[in-house]
């Protein structure tokens, strides 16, 4: 079987000895002869298997004491709409202030316009998201619930290399497409939430970790199920969560642990993403979509300068299996996503074609 190198923005790659792990156990779980998705999510065997998942993240993202790790149905876009039901009464006036760094924080807070006044404290829309706007929490009224960012923004190719001090308003961060990719201070934060399916799993669940103290602020008409006290309250499992996805995740949080921690995999991450940008920062041929002051490590945007050469250098990696980087339909172009279980040797592979398609079509 050849296996490409896939540079997928999401459903992501997920490590190969992750998936065989998945795939020797998938029949037979833990010796029960059953598989692990079709034991109970009640079951002594499950029980162990969420237990460990919540050790593993706590001990990798260095989670402190005073929050708590919620598995939720939906994936990262139900929390546009979970996270204001939960938080935007804080302070019972239903204001919440958005950062707009791209797509996704934008459908984001249109979507909590549903259920309060949203400001829009900063944007970068005006140059195309191609950098973090700068943003001054002053400017924020003092009643407003919290502060909504995008870490890391996989269109765009742009992250947060350091995240603003919001004071007393609580922060709240969508991680989706970085969370466990490098070193982050958990305790800077309110809420974070991030959708499994770059680096921490399978598609469909997201996972949330939230500030004890912020539990049970959930509006009147907010469901029982997206509901964070309802998940704090029975350990995710008010009704049969996508336990397999749990299951899955655990895989992962073990392998990230193999791999020296999420200090050794961040340190694995730049090393990977300056393999792409050194080609694109030496080449006229190839130019990046994002200001260099804020380019991201997991998600690598580029065009090309001749733009009619774009479908042959797509084509082209495709056969040297290099998968899935064309650019999404807002930025086109070209976009490698590499998350955590990108080897390094996708990366180089992906430079030195660059190189050589650059050395045959400059």
């Amino acid at each position: 079987m050849t296996r490409v190198f896939n540079f997928g923005a999401g459903p992501a790659m997920l490590p190969t000895a992750v998936m065989e792990k998945a795939q020797q156990e998938f029949l037979n779980y833990a010796g029960m002869g059953a598989s692990v998705i079709e034991i109970s999510h009640r079951s002594a065997e499950f029980d162990q298997v969420i237990n460990e998942a919540d050790a593993l993240l706590t001990e990798l993202a260095n989670i402190p004491d005073n929050y708590k790790i919620l598995y939720v149905h939906g994936g990262a876009q139900m929390q546009f709409s979970a996270v204001p039901m939960n938080l935007i009464n804080r302070l019972d006036a239903r204001k919440a202030a958005y950062i707009e760094t791209g797509n996704f924080a934008k459908v984001a807070a249109k979507e909590a316009a549903r259920y309060g006044d949203i400001n829009i404290a900063a944007s970068s829309e005006a140059s195309d998201y191609d950098c973090i706007p700068d943003f001054d929490v002053s400017g924020v009224d003092a009643d407003t619930s919290y502060i909504h960012l995008t870490s890391n923004n996989t269109i765009y190719g742009t992250r947060w290399q350091q995240f603003p001090n919001t004071g007393d308003i609580p922060l709240v961060a969508d991680m989706t497409s970085e969370l466990l990719s490098r070193e982050i201070d958990i305790s800077q934060f309110g809420i974070i939430f991030a959708g499994l399916q770059k680096n921490l799993g399978p598609a469909g669940l997201a996972c949330v970790i939230v500030r004890e103290d912020l539990l049970g602020l959930a509006i009147p008409e907010t469901p029982n199920l997206l509901n964070y006290k309802t998940y704090a309250d029975k350990h995710s499992l008010a009704n049969t969560n996508n336990t397999f996805a749990i299951y899955m995740m655990k895989l992962v949080l073990e392998w990230l642990k193999e791999q020296g921690g999420v200090d050794a995999i961040e340190a694995k991450n730049d090393s990977k993403a300056a393999l792409l940008y050194d080609v694109v920062d030496n080449s006229d041929f190839y130019l990046g979509t994002a200001q260099s002051a804020h380019r991201s490590v997991m998600n690598v945007t580029f065009n090309l300068a001749n733009d009619e050469l774009l479908g042959k250098f797509l084509s082209e990696a495709l056969e040297s299996g290099l998968y899935a980087l064309k650019g999404h339909r807002n930025v086109g172009g070209v976009r490698a996503s590499i998350y955590n279980a990108m080897p390094r040797e996708g990366c180089q592979t992906l430079a030195d074609f660059m190189l050589n398609f650059e050395k045959t079509n400059g």
